[in-house]
């Protein structure tokens, strides 16, 4: 009876948290397309190089690349901070649907890259993030600078590469065109 009592109040915790954050959240993406150019096991984007073996293993084939963040708003971030006084499960809770929020954020934006691209007959290659095996979480600086971040969708970025507001996401998806594909 305890764990079903438990889950009980777990669960009418998480709806208070998510009546509490109902039409708080704000869902910005900003983005640009540029073609892609591969030499001497760099990547280079124009704006920006890069020798990350994993991301070059991602963009094989790859003609063009969508460079993009997202975020869903600082309002998470004041609700986490005034939580963290309050109500550690609370603010674990809001932690837990702020990075859900912005996951689903850019799901949602890849699919429509998805669907646009594949309209024109081209593919694109999942998501890939600075910070993620090894392309440095430094290439963040060129993606702010190349989107202009603080001005499109009010995210910042410090000197340790951590971004305000905190559920934000930055990322690089693939465009192939799998009709000049040599076979």
């Amino acid at each position: 009876a305890g764990a079903v009592s438990e889950n009980t109040e777990m669960r009418s915790i998480l709806d208070e948290c998510l009546a509490e954050i109902s039409g708080k959240l704000t869902y910005n993406v900003c983005y640009l397309e540029c073609p892609i150019a591969f030499s001497d096991g760099e990547l280079d984007f124009g704006f920006m190089k890069t020798s990350s073996k994993a991301l070059l293993k991602r963009m094989e084939g790859c003609t063009a690349a969508i460079v993009f963040a997202a975020t869903v708003g600082i309002e998470i971030d004041r609700i986490i901070r005034k939580y963290s006084a309050i109500s550690s499960a609370k603010q674990l809770l809001f932690n837990a649907i702020g990075a859900e929020r912005v996951e689903a954020l850019c799901d949602v934006f890849f699919e429509s890259v998805k669907k646009e691209k594949a309209e024109l007959g081209l593919s694109v290659a999942s998501r890939f993030s600075p910070g993620y095996a090894d392309l440095p979480i430094e290439f963040q600086r060129e993606i702010f600078s190349a989107l202009d971040c603080s001005r499109k969708i009010g995210i910042t970025l410090n000197q340790s590469m951590l971004m305000t507001p905190t559920k934000s996401v930055t990322a690089i998806i693939g465009v192939k065109n799998e009709n000049n594909r040599i076979h």
